[in-house]
């Protein structure tokens, strides 16, 4: 009995695993191999192993080493603000209100967005010519002078941050909001037999048990805006001089129009190295706050 269930469920799992294994993983231990050798897609020459000379060389890329800097930098302004942004959102549509079950549909509308059409979206916002910032600015100021938003580096970084936290911060408040669904209302009604204020009451009872909702949803929106790639790749393209580049758009540039491909690998693995290192470390923290 137990060996059919065992050659049933193996049946199942089988078509996923050899999906997996072909879409997944040869691809990806292909590419390791690659970035160990000096593979062009260009020059015609014998894959020949070179070590870890790609890995050395990455070290002395300085638009590598800034677009690392960058996307960090990136990551961790985007997933603060959409932490701060989705808590505001979560608290307001937690309390019964008329409409919010309209409310929270409306929340997911930019989830079921694909990255493509909001960075398309938001290109045209800050537009210099015919954007609707620029629009807006002149309406009630009556300034005249045209904004650069997508040439300027400092602010096409913050037309791409300000795309990323409208596209994520959704994610979050539903993540949020699930959780404070499901707070025990005890301790808060203890709360208010004490006379404790809403400060005080967020601070000790909903933030110690909302932590593990956060943590899960900082992880997820972590990883994802580090292999961010659509928006910058439509809105600025990682210009003006590379100054918006962040670190996917800075491999698929060496790879494919550099034809640097084993290099483009080693930054790859890299960087993976770099957020599993960082899932990690919000695991341990995820773990010692369900204790």
């Amino acid at each position: 009995m137990r060996a059919s269930k065992w050659l049933f469920a193996v049946v199942f799992v089988a078509p996923a695993l050899i999906f997996l294994t072909l879409v997944v993983v040869i691809p990806m231990l292909y590419s390791f191999y690659l970035s160990f050798t000096n593979f062009n897609l260009v020059l015609k020459i014998n894959k020949e192993f070179v070590g870890l000379d790609n890995y050395v060389a990455l070290l002395s890329d300085s638009t590598f080493l800034l677009s690392l800097l960058r996307t960090i930098v990136f990551m961790t302004l985007a997933v603060n603000l959409e932490l701060l942004l989705g808590l505001l959102v979560a608290q307001l549509l937690a309390k019964p209100m008329k409409g919010e079950g309209f409310l929270r549909t409306a929340l997911m509308v930019p989830m079921m967005m694909p990255p493509i059409l909001i960075g398309f979206q938001f290109k045209w916002f800050f537009n210099d010519q015919v954007g609707l910032v620029n629009n807006l600015i002149y309406a009630v100021t009556g300034q005249t002078t045209q904004i650069p938003w997508l040439i300027d580096a400092v602010l096409g970084f913050i037309s791409i941050l300000t795309a990323e936290i409208w596209m994520g911060t959704p994610f979050i408040a539903i993540i949020l909001l699930a959780g404070m669904l499901s707070l025990p209302k005890e301790p808060f009604e203890a709360a208010d037999i004490d006379g404790a204020t809403r400060f005080q009451k967020f601070y000790y009872i909903t933030r110690p048990l909302l932590a593990p909702y956060m943590l899960i949803a900082l992880a997820i929106r972590s990883l994802d805006i580090s292999k961010a790639y659509d928006l910058v790749k439509i809105m600025t393209g990682g210009g003006p001089a590379q100054r918006t580049e962040l670190i996917w758009t800075y491999v698929t540039r060496l790879s494919m129009v550099d034809s640097k491909f084993a290099l483009g690998c080693a930054m790859s693995f890299v960087s993976v190295a770099i957020s599993f290192v960082f899932t990690v470390y919000i695991y341990k923290q995820l773990v010692a706050a369900r204790r």
